[in-house]
């Protein structure tokens, strides 16, 4: 009984050693992350769907262009590979529409309207000629499927793209694939508790404690926000990475969110 607590204790040892020395190979900022420690990130936009401007429309981005804020958003690919703003996995939620993204057309999807206004689904094309480099691009590529055709399109996309921007993913192989592939463009990790999701144990241990860090080599962590300990929030910084928090929805979370963190992604109120 002895021996299998020790055994027990010294692989409980182990395991904190690893996520403890962790977080990521330790790195040297550089100009291209500037932006991400000084503007604001207006999380989908800036959108009110009370004024009719919905998440990740047009409307919320040209919104969040006019307050100086950058931008997040969330990229997917339709059944005919168009790489399109949009974040549900599936379309009820804003649309109304049984089913999910990746099983329309791009001729299907651009009929459909969010939450009941005149603003339909934008193709990232189109969000990237309506910003024109005058606010950063926090570019959230959402992808559980095998990776590839998405992440390349957005880099092709990117590609002839003057502005600020970085791409952050929950999937560290989507990272890898984008430092695999364009390792110029800045990459981040996204993280949380996983508290509410259907992952098996091992997967939400390994995302959770960010130990695929050496797959995705971030130069930032984008964690949920009230999910990340303070100690390992240390631990993050000292290897050179910024932190982000996501998503504060009031500006008393937000000025407490300042003090640990070097960005907010907020909603809900003007930063």
């Amino acid at each position: 009984m002895i021996y299998i607590a020790l055994v027990l204790l010294g692989l409980a040892l182990a395991l904190f050693a690893i996520i403890y020395i962790n977080p990521g190979p330790r790195i040297q900022q550089t100009e291209a992350t500037a932006w991400l420690r000084s503007v604001p990130i207006a999380h989908r936009g800036l959108h009110d769907e009370k004024a009719g401007i919905p998440e990740n429309s047009l409307a919320a981005f040209a919104a969040a262009v006019d307050q100086g804020y950058a931008i997040e958003m969330d990229l997917q690919m339709s059944a005919d590979g168009k790489v399109l703003v949009f974040h549900d996995y599936t379309l009820q939620r804003m649309t109304g529409v049984e089913g999910k993204v990746r099983d329309f057309t791009w001729e299907q999807l651009q009929e459909l309207k969010l939450s009941g206004s005149n603003e339909g689904i934008p193709l990232f094309a189109d969000l990237l000629a309506l910003v024109g480099g005058k606010s950063p691009l926090l570019i959230e590529v959402k992808n559980e499927g095998a990776v590839g055709a998405l992440e390349q399109g957005v880099i092709d996309e990117l590609k002839n793209y003057s502005g600020e921007f970085a791409v952050q993913s929950f999937n560290p192989f989507v990272m890898s694939y984008f430092y695999k592939h364009a390792p110029s463009i800045v990459r981040g990790q996204l993280s949380s508790n996983f508290k509410k999701d259907s992952l098996v144990w091992w997967k939400k241990f390994l995302l959770r404690n960010l130990l695929l860090n050496f797959l995705s080599k971030p130069a930032f962590i984008s964690y949920e926000y009230g999910a990340l300990p303070s100690w390992f929030a240390h631990r993050v910084r000292a290897k050179g990475l910024l932190l982000l928090t996501w998503t504060v929805t009031n500006p008393q979370d937000y000025a407490r969110a300042q003090q640990l963190y070097d960005n907010v992604i907020f909603e809900g109120f003007y930063a």
